[in-house]
């Protein structure tokens, strides 16, 4: 199974942003992942357009956002448009979650959705087929820094076996929230391929040997 690190910038030194980016990339980060919060669907407010079109001029990595906003379909033509190569959010966040995951497809990105903790697995039966990417919250979002909640390694496990089940081996099963060497090996066991981490990498001294940290971890798992 293809193992994707996908360093959060909200870990990241803002001023010295194209430097740990970088550092990030000689590591062997495959992605970059983007946080989009907009003070309303969690107690935070942070990057948007600016920070991907900032990322895009520095770096040809895929730009990965996880929107956790309300009404995510209206960023979706501009992040789009910005080159953002993933489009994932909360199906509790709009209406019309197929009609958005098409849309996203429909613009070249990949389509995901997010699931928090307390968010039911079976919300991505109704939609598998339009799935290209399914984000696995092991935290509740909002804020860096946090732990992993035990519990998220069933949870992975259970959309693997669902995925699986319907034939959709081709959608990408990430994992956000506490991802560090000592726990990405549970959720990879899991069935996880990518993962998002922020103070992991961008908190460490040495930012491409803590990707590269984490890459080991996966593999010895």
């Amino acid at each position: 199974m293809t193992v994707r690190i996908a360093p959060s910038v909200l870990s990241c030194d803002l001023g010295r942003l194209r430097e740990q980016v970088q550092q990030a990339e000689a590591g062997g980060a495959e992605w970059l992942h983007v946080d989009v919060m907009d003070g309303h669907f969690v107690p935070n407010l942070t990057f948007g357009a600016p920070m991907i079109r900032a990322l895009r001029k520095i770096s040809t990595l895929p730009i990965d956002v996880h929107l956790m906003v309300e009404r995510p379909e209206q960023y979706l033509a501009e992040y789009a448009d910005l080159g953002a190569a993933v489009f994932a959010f909360h199906p509790e966040a709009t209406v019309h979650v197929q009609r958005h995951l098409a849309a996203a497809r429909e613009r070249g990105m990949k389509a995901g959705l997010v699931l928090n903790p307390s968010t039911p697995v079976s919300w991505l039966e109704e939609v598998i087929d339009d799935l290209d990417l399914v984000l696995i919250m092991s935290v509740n979002p909002g804020f860096g820094g946090q732990g992993y909640l035990p519990a998220s390694t069933t949870k992975i496990r259970r959309v693997r076996e669902l995925l699986d089940r319907h034939g959709r081996q081709d959608v990408v099963l990430e994992v956000d929230g506490g991802i560090t060497t000592q726990t990405i090996g549970a959720a990879h066991r899991a069935g996880a391929d990518t993962f998002v981490a922020g103070t992991a990498v961008f908190g460490q001294p040495d930012i491409g040997e803590a990707v590269r940290a984490l890459h080991r971890a996966a593999a010895e798992a």
